[in-house]
């Protein structure tokens, strides 16, 4: 199924959603006006041609058990996660068709708790007023907490993706990768989730995991060791973690040179490794290493 269940965004839970969503500004990032959703969480987004870059935070706990699907609540898990550590919490996977992908997974084995249907209240750039109409079809995993995923259906996608909102700096076009951290013998339950969500056809083996093609990027899989190898020294936080968990976003850049000199304007520090730069430190977005990857169609 071409396209089928692309990365579209991991949730980057953080604790003070303006100082988070100031420095992914600073890198050269459009970010939107941080807007509510109505199980009590703040969000500030990056947007790109169907996918994002999300930061999320809470800002009303008296919510979190509002909008459940099954046992699952999104504002709570957010909660839970974030009272725990800053860091992706969940992962949204893109459709244009939710219903048809929730049938194309229970064909697989696997089985959504349910489906939420939500708006948010907007402010376009032109000063309009709107509201956006979005379905989740939950895919909930206790067995893989931090990589739980939904797939997010946009209803009125031109409310997402506005032009102005999607004029980045830095020159960055879209999501390419995320890199999930698992021990060796976490491995095997990670690749059984990604094949049942992908097909066998989509796992590749490396020398330090596996990683799964999916509609739009890949799923890399390392261990730790790896994981340092890519990234250099994992935050205090993502050290301590027991569970498998994302601890990198990849994005498209058009220009590395126009990344550098953006970097340079805000002294942002930063790791270069061929055509590849990471930002520095991970701890001050949400414990995420944020990397820009050279387009090589750009």
């Amino acid at each position: 199924m071409p396209g089928f269940l692309g990365i579209d965004h991991p949730v980057i839970v953080v604790r003070d959603i303006e100082a988070v969503r100031a420095r992914i500004i600073a890198l050269g990032f459009a970010m939107t006006p941080v807007t509510h959703h109505p199980w009590g969480t703040a969000t500030s987004i990056a947007v790109f041609d169907r996918c994002l870059l999300e930061i999320m935070s809470i800002y009303d706990e008296s919510l979190i058990d509002r909008s459940s699907a099954g046992d699952f609540r999104f504002g709570r898990t957010v909660r839970d996660h974030l009272a725990d550590r800053e860091g992706i919490s969940l992962l949204a996977l893109h459709s244009d068709d939710g219903e048809a992908d929730v049938a194309e997974l229970a064909r697989r084995g696997i089985v959504s708790q349910g489906r939420i249907d939500f708006g948010r209240d907007i402010v376009l750039p032109d000063g309009r007023a709107d509201r956006t109409a979005t379905s989740l079809f939950i895919l909930h995993d206790p067995e893989l907490p931090r990589l739980s995923s939904f797939i997010c259906q946009q209803h009125r996608r031109d409310l997402i993706q506005v032009p102005r909102w999607m004029e980045h700096e830095n020159g960055a076009t879209g999501l390419c990768q995320v890199t999930i951290c698992a021990s060796s013998a976490d491995q095997p339950r990670v690749r059984r989730r990604l094949a049942g969500l992908y097909g066998e056809h989509a796992i590749e083996a490396r020398a330090d995991g596996f990683s799964a093609i999916t509609g739009n990027g890949t799923f890399v899989v390392c261990d730790r060791a790896g994981a340092e190898a890519r990234y250099g020294t994992l935050p205090a936080a993502l050290a301590a973690e027991t569970e498998p968990c994302c601890i990198a976003i990849h994005l498209r850049a058009s220009s590395l040179s126009r990344v550098t000199a953006r970097l340079d304007a805000a002294g942002v520090a930063r790791a270069r490794s061929g055509e590849r730069i990471t930002v520095l430190p991970a701890e001050d977005y949400g414990n995420v290493f944020l990397v820009f990857d050279a387009d090589p169609i750009a």
